[in-house]
C-alpha cells in the first residue's frame, strides 16, 4: 500500500461502501475454471514471490507439477488461514468498537463502519472457504492443519489481563488488515489461475479501504492512551507483529513430506527461511503498510516505543 494521505474520504468510514464493497456489489462465483487444466500449464495456483521456497534446486528440479502441488498446498494452508483469521481475530477485533467496549467513546461514523467491515469480513471467510474446499478436493488434500499463526496471534489474547484485552484485540486487527492488504496488493500482480485472480483481486479491494479505517482507527485510540497504556500497546505490537512473521514450520515439512521430500531434503529447502536474520528481514518488508500508519500516528516519535522496535531490529534507529 501507499503511504497516500488518510483523507480521501470522510474520516473512520469505508468510503462509498454501498457501491463499492464486493458483498455488495460482486456478482462473482469463485468457481475453478472449465479450462484449468490448460491455465495451468502456464499460470499458477499461488503467487511464487511468497512461496521462494519452491524456487529451491530441489524443488525446480522435481518438475513443475510438484511445484504446482506445493502452491495448491500453501493456496488452501492461506485460504483457511484467512477464513479463520477473518472470524476470529477481525471480526473479534470490531465487535470491540460496535459494542463499546473500549472505555472511549467511539464517534457514530467509526461504530457505522466496523458494522460494515464486520459484514465484509464474514463474506470473504465464505468465499475463501469456498475456493479452499475446491482446491482441496481437486488435488485431493485432507490434511489440512489450522495455521499455527492463528494460536499465536490468540495467545496474545491469553496472555492479556482481562481489562486490557479489548486493546489487544484491536491491536490484532489493526495489524492484520495493514499488513494483508499489502500482501494482497502483491498476490494481484502476479499470473495466477483465473479464479483466484479475480477473488484475490476483489479482497484486495475491499482490504485496501479497511486498511486505511484501521490506520485512522489506530490514529484516533492512540491520541487518547495515556503513557501507561501507550507503553503497554507498544509492547503488544511488537509481539503481535512478531508473531505475524514467524514461519509455520511444521505445516510446511508436511506439505514438502507431501510430494516425496524427505525431511533432510525438506530441511535443505527451508534453509533460508529458518535464518536468524530472515524473521526481522521479514517483518521490515512485510510491515511497512502497518509502520506507517504508526508513524502517521506519532508512535515512534516517543523514546520508549521506537526504542522497542529499534532494539528488535524492526526499524532502523
Amino acid at each position: 500500500m501507499t503511504d497516500a494521505p488518510l483523507a480521501r474520504t470522510p474520516r473512520y468510514t469505508l468510503g462509498d461502501w454501498d457501491n463499492k464493497a464486493t458483498v455488495r456489489t460482486g456478482k462473482n462465483h469463485y468457481r475453478l475454471p472449465d479450462d484449468l487444466e490448460q491455465q495451468l500449464a502456464s499460470r499458477d495456483w499461488f503467487p511464487p514471490a511468497f512461496i521462494p521456497y519452491t524456487q529451491h534446486p530441489l524443488v525446480a528440479r522435481a518438475g513443475r507439477s510438484v511445484t504446482q502441488r506445493l502452491a495448491a498446498n500453501h493456496l488452501v494452508y492461506f485460504l483457511d488461514y484467512t477464513t479463520l483469521l477473518e472470524h476470529r481475530v477481525v471480526n473479534r477485533s470490531v465487535e470491540i468498537l460496535i459494542h463499546g467496549e473500549f472505555a472511549v467513546p467511539i464517534p457514530k461514523q467509526m461504530k457505522t463502519a466496523a458494522l460494515q467491515l464486520y459484514t465484509d469480513e464474514g463474506y470473504h471467510a465464505l468465499f475463501s472457504n469456498e475456493l479452499a474446499e475446491q482446491t482441496a478436493t481437486y488435488h485431493g488434500i485432507e490434511d489440512r492443519p489450522r495455521a499455527r499463526r492463528i494460536g499465536r496471534l490468540l495467545g496474545v489474547i491469553d496472555a492479556t489481563s482481562p481489562a486490557d484485552r479489548p486493546l489487544a484485540w484491536f491491536l490484532l486487527g489493526f495489524v492484520s488488515e495493514t499488513i494483508i492488504a499489502r500482501e494482497l496488493l502483491a498476490v494481484a500482480r502476479e499470473t495466477l489461475v483465473s479464479t483466484i485472480y479475480r477473488m484475490l483481486r476483489d479482497h484486495l479491494e475491499d482490504e485496501a479501504r479497511h486498511s486505511r479505517y484501521f490506520s485512522e482507527v489506530f490514529h484516533y485510540l492512540w491520541s487518547l492512551l495515556d503513557t501507561a497504556q501507550r507503553h503497554l500497546a507498544a509492547g503488544m505490537l511488537l509481539d503481535i507483529i512478531g508473531r505475524y512473521f514467524e514461519p509455520d514450520m511444521p505445516w510446511l515439512m508436511g506439505s514438502l513430506a507431501s510430494v516425496g521430500f524427505d525431511e533432510p531434503a525438506s530441511r535443505q529447502i527451508v534453509a533460508g527461511i529458518v535464518q536468524p536474520a530472515a524473521h526481522a528481514a521479514g517483518v521490515r518488508s512485510g510491515a511497512v503498510s502497518t509502520f506507517a500508519a504508526m508513524k502517521r500516528a506519532g508512535f515512534f516519535n516517543q523514546d520508549h516505543p521506537r526504542q522497542l522496535f529499534t532494539q528488535a531490529g524492526f526499524i532502523d534507529d
